[in-house]
């Protein structure tokens, strides 16, 4: 009798035109970044031209015994070793350069499958700007300079992609603009009341109830 196994089905991907590199300044809280930290963030991806580091790893401790002749060993201190960012040079432009001075301290966050929101993919490196420095060449190849950071705390892994912000419809404040009131054109909330009506019109009387009359 043979058994089967099924075959699971993986949708690969290449990270260029999918991963998302993030700087951020600041975060409240580096395992949930919200949804305004990662909109408001500055987006670095299309500079970058090569990226080395920015994994977690583990220094085990060697533990071997008088009962084997295999040396065991067991899981040590984390560590993340210096990592870095090599940017195309904008020849007109500095902006980059100035959110990433030496000294500088905030998270590189990295969405690795893109912004999925849900996706428990990303990564968040609370990081200071070690050093900063332009690379030349005299071969044919587009200016760089590239920026080393160290990783001073423990990096937050597989954090969730934030959900998109939800825009409120002009009726999403008001149930029933007939029966509960409107809304004047500066968003302020107006209570209408119908006091009379005829058949053979269809004009209604209104009177507007400011908030400061109850």
């Amino acid at each position: 009798m043979s058994t089967s196994t099924k075959k699971t089905t993986q949708t690969r991907f290449l990270r260029r035109g999918i991963s998302k590199i993030l700087w951020v300044p600041d975060l409240n809280d580096p395992k949930y970044p919200s949804r305004r930290e990662i909109t408001s963030a500055f987006a670095v991806t299309d500079a970058v031209s090569d990226i080395e580091g920015w994994a977690l790893e583990n220094d085990p401790i060697e533990t071997p015994d008088m009962g084997s002749t295999f040396n065991s060993s067991i899981p040590g201190n984390d560590k993340a070793e210096n990592s870095s960012l090599t940017f195309y040079e904008d020849r007109f432009s500095d902006a980059i350069e100035q959110q990433l001075p030496k000294g500088a301290k905030g998270y590189v966050v990295l969405l690795r499958k893109g912004d999925l929101p849900g996706s428990r993919s990303v990564d968040v490196f609370p990081t200071q700007v070690a050093t900063r420095a332009a690379t030349y060449s005299t071969g044919n190849e587009a200016a760089k300079f590239k920026v080393d950071f160290t990783i001073i705390d423990e990096p937050s892994l597989d954090r969730p992609v934030p959900q998109a912000q939800h825009r409120p419809q002009p009726d999403d404040n008001c149930d029933d603009d007939h029966d509960h009131g409107q809304h004047d054109h500066d968003g302020d909330h107006v209570d209408v009341t119908v006091v009379s009506t005829t058949k053979t019109k269809t004009e209604a009387t209104v009177r507007e109830h400011d908030d400061d009359e109850g």
